[in-house]
């Protein structure tokens, strides 16, 4: 077999093995996108602050009233 037509289908295969792992990764990253998701917001709602409790309004007669 002449060296050229050997180095053609060398490289030819060897892209041909590169595409199917990018093909592999591809899909793995499909199929574990939702549990991503999901630890994802799980940590965004552990980490938020919590919001302060609501202060009533009113005046300082209103609070001499009640107390």
């Amino acid at each position: 077999m002449p060296v050229i037509l050997e180095a053609i289908l060398v490289s030819l295969g060897m892209l041909f093995i590169f595409a199917l792992a990018f093909l592999a990764l591809f899909l793995l990253a499909i199929t574990l996108s939702p549990i991503e998701r999901g630890l994802s917001k799980m940590i965004w709602d552990a980490t938020t602050p919590k919001r302060p409790g609501t202060v009533p309004q009113g005046s300082f007669r209103d609070f001499s009233r009640k107390h």
